[in-house]
Parts: structure tokens; C-alpha cells; sequence
């Protein structure tokens, strides 16, 4: 799997015309996608994709272009030696270290070499990763400032406990899907009575569980929650998010408020940088933390686990440095014993975190308890495989790969600046 060239695109969806996606922090975003194709000498081909919202996303594949000379010319078979690559530079690596757009792009090359490795062996990348033996997953995973939480030894443990289950793991998924809750409903943007039909659909649909933006005004919030649950009911769970809008003494204040109403978790509260506000949150709000989809890589959900600051870890498939990256992840959140409900809230996310989550299912956690992958119904046309809904669960992938192909012809309509969507 030599590596002979690399394209790369910046796609812009102008979703901030309907506020698809609006939240708090983020009024008026146009979910985006900085896109790369790997192409192979044998004439394969890998698709990986990092998402943005937008206005810097030219950064991001100009970021790529820079690692181009990591990949062109070399091999891609060895897939931690490739993620590696990509991450240990010196010089690269001093414009993060391993964060911000230099992790940003390496996703988006990492995870196009995972969807070329799938494809090549012909199979879905939730069940290519959960093939590989115990050991072939530990070796995947960059150890460097990992040892005082998990080891190597450790992660291997867990991996090998998990072994016996695999088989009928996988039979349960291709049966039954992996459950789904949806924010489609919350976008801050909607008005009341957008909001109120969309909650209804939700429930009619199978879902159990919605989620709402939060963090603009108190007023609106408390009254939004009320007319969510007035909808849904006492037996659908109500996660809200305020995507990072709070100090710390604000967020458990204004959880307090909204404590009437049975949140379910309170996302992003305040900083993602912020481990001990997140943990002062925790203790203060009185109501489950989550977080994950901006903690900048394996190190920061580390400490966010060590001093018990989460209860729910919501890994991002583009946000770390790609597939390895998340690996770690999930073998640190099987460790202290957390559940994983990544986020998927943009432009294909949904298509690629779902095949994480169930490689955690199947072959890491061994568990369904409290795990929910987060749906938004969203430019899902635009991919060659998509998402399947069924009854609030999503539906095991069958095609080879990462599902991160987009049609060539929303790649020309809505390149950015010269696409006629934007032209």
C-alpha cells in the first residue's frame, strides 16, 4: 500500500442559512470538511475527511498539504507506524504538540489510510478493527505519557477479557444496530414550535433519547426544557449542551435551574481544557458531565478521567489524530470504567464514529450500558455509504471502509471558494 499521491479539498456546506447546528457558542456555523483522497500504487484509493465549521477550514487542508511529504512515497500498511509518522516530526510537532489544526489534519490522513487498509481487505472498518488480535491493537496505540494511567500490559488485559464475547457482539450489532440519540431537535436557532415537532418525530422514530443546546439565555432554556419534556415525556432522557459557554460557578448554577426539568447530562460546560472546572462542575451541579468532541488528544481525556471530572467520554473521530489516537481512548475509558457516547454533531461524523463505537462494543467495553452515538440529520446524501437509522439504532455498515467517501459530485458543487454553491 504505497502511497503515490494525495488530493485534497475544501468542502463548505452553507448550513448556517437554516442554523443547522447552531448552539451557544457557535451561532451561525456552515459545517465543513477539510477532505482528502489517498491514492495507492495498486490503484486503491483511502477517503478521510477532518470537520470544521467553516472559516478556517483552508487552514486545515493547508495543514495536510504539509504532511504530504509523511505520506507520498511510503508505506501505508503498517498503520501505527503511519500514524507515527505523522505525529513525532519535531518540527511539526512544535506547532501543537499533538493539538489543534497539526492533529486536525493528521485525522484526516490516519483516517484515510484506516478506509484504504478496510477497503483493501474488504471489509467495514467496525469489523476490520475487531478482527485484529489483542495484541495487534496495543500495538497501534502511541504510548508516550499513557503509562501512569493505563500500560500496555494493562490495555492488552482488557482486550484479551473482552475476546470470548467477540463473535456474538458482532451477531447482536448486525441484528440489532448500536443505539442512537438525537440532537436534531435542540439547535439553538429553532423556534419553539420547530423544536416541539421535532422532539415529537424523535420519540415516533424510536429514539430514546434527545439532546438541546443550551448557554445563551436562562430564560429561553428553562422554557425550551419545559416544552421538550412536556413533549417527550418523563421516560425519554433530555441531555443538553452548552458547548463550552460557562465559567464554572455559572455552569452549576444554571444547571440548578435547569434541574426541574432531569437533564440527563450537561455537555461541554465549560472550557475542554479546563480538567479540575470540570470536575468542580461535576461535584457542584449535581448532574452527569460529559465531553470529548474538542479535548485536543489521549492526554487531556486522561486527566479528565483520572480526576473523575466526566461521566460520559464523548470521543471525536477528527477532532484526535484519527483512528489510533481514539484507540487509545477507548482502552482509557474501558479502564476507569466510563461509557463512550461519542459526538458526531457535522458534516460526516456521524458516518465515521459509528464504526468506533462499535469496535468498542465489540471488541474493548463488551457493553451497551448507558452508550448512545449521537445522530443529527444532516447532509448524509453527500456519502457514497451513509448512515442507517432503524428505530433510534443505527445499523452495522456493511461496505469495505470507513464510510468517508463523498460523491464526486458534492465534492464539485460545494468546493470552497469556486463550487457553484458558493461561486
Amino acid at each position: 500500500m504505497r502511497i503515490t499521491a494525495i488530493e485534497t479539498y475544501d468542502v463548505r456546506f452553507p448550513t448556517s442559512r437554516e442554523l443547522d447546528g447552531s448552539d451557544a457558542m457557535n451561532p451561525d456555523p456552515d459545517y465543513s470538511a477539510a477532505y482528502v483522497v489517498l491514492r495507492a500504487e495498486d490503484g486503491r484509493e483511502g477517503y478521510g475527511f477532518t470537520f470544521t465549521i467553516g472559516r478556517g477550514n483552508e487552514v486545515v487542508r493547508a495543514a495536510i498539504d504539509a504532511l504530504a511529504p509523511f505520506v507520498v512515497g511510503h508505506d501505508a500498511s503498517d498503520l501505527g507506524g503511519f500514524a507515527r509518522r505523522l505525529t513525532h516530526d519535531s518540527q511539526i510537532r512544535w506547532l501543537g504538540p499533538e493539538k489543534g489544526v497539526t492533529s486536525l489534519a493528521a485525522a484526516a490522513l490516519v483516517n484515510a489510510a484506516w478506509d484504504l487498509a478496510a477497503r483493501a481487505a474488504g471489509k467495514p472498518l467496525w469489523r476490520f478493527l475487531a478482527d485484529l488480535t489483542p495484541a495487534q491493537i496495543v500495538e497501534m496505540v502511541d504510548w508516550r505519557y499513557l503509562s501512569d494511567a493505563l500500560t500496555p500490559a494493562e490495555a492488552l488485559s482488557i482486550l484479551e477479557a473482552a475476546a470470548p464475547g467477540r463473535a456474538e457482539r458482532v451477531r447482536h450489532l448486525e441484528e440489532h444496530g448500536y443505539p442512537a440519540y438525537t440532537t436534531s431537535p435542540g439547535w439553538l436557532g429553532y423556534d419553539d414550535e420547530k423544536l416541539a415537532r421535532l422532539a415529537r418525530e424523535a420519540v415516533a422514530d424510536g429514539f430514546g433519547q434527545i439532546k438541546l443546546k443550551v448557554g445563551a439565555s436562562l430564560a429561553d432554556d428553562v422554557r425550551r426544557m419545559r416544552i421538550a419534556r412536556s413533549v417527550v415525556g418523563d421516560d425519554i432522557r433530555i441531555a443538553v449542551d452548552a458547548n463550552q459557554r460557562w465559567d464554572v460557578a455559572e455552569a452549576i448554577d444554571w444547571m440548578g435551574a435547569l434541574a426541574p426539568y432531569h437533564p440527563w447530562w450537561i455537555e461541554e460546560p465549560t472550557s475542554p481544557d479546563d480538567v479540575l472546572g470540570h470536575a468542580a462542575i461535576r461535584r457542584g451541579a449535581g448532574v452527569p458531565v460529559a465531553t470529548g468532541e474538542h479535548v485536543q488528544n489521549r492526554v487531556v481525556f486522561k486527566q479528565l478521567l483520572q480526576a473523575d471530572a466526566v461521566d460520559f467520554v464523548q470521543i471525536d473521530a477528527c477532532r484526535v489524530a484519527g483512528v489510533n489516537e481514539n484507540i487509545a481512548i477507548l482502552l482509557l475509558a474501558a479502564k476507569f470504567g466510563k461509557p463512550v457516547c461519542p459526538h458526531a454533531g457535522g458534516v460526516g461524523l456521524c458516518e465515521v464514529v459509528q464504526h468506533l463505537s462499535m469496535f468498542d462494543y465489540v471488541a474493548v467495553s463488551g457493553s451497551l450500558d448507558n452508550r448512545v452515538i449521537e445522530y443529527v440529520d444532516h447532509l448524509h446524501e453527500h456519502f457514497t455509504d451513509p448512515v442507517v437509522l432503524r428505530d433510534g439504532a443505527y445499523q452495522a455498515p456493511t461496505a469495505p471502509g470507513f464510510s468517508s467517501r463523498m460523491h464526486a459530485s458534492s465534492l464539485a458543487r460545494y468546493s470552497f471558494p469556486d463550487g457553484p454553491e458558493w461561486a
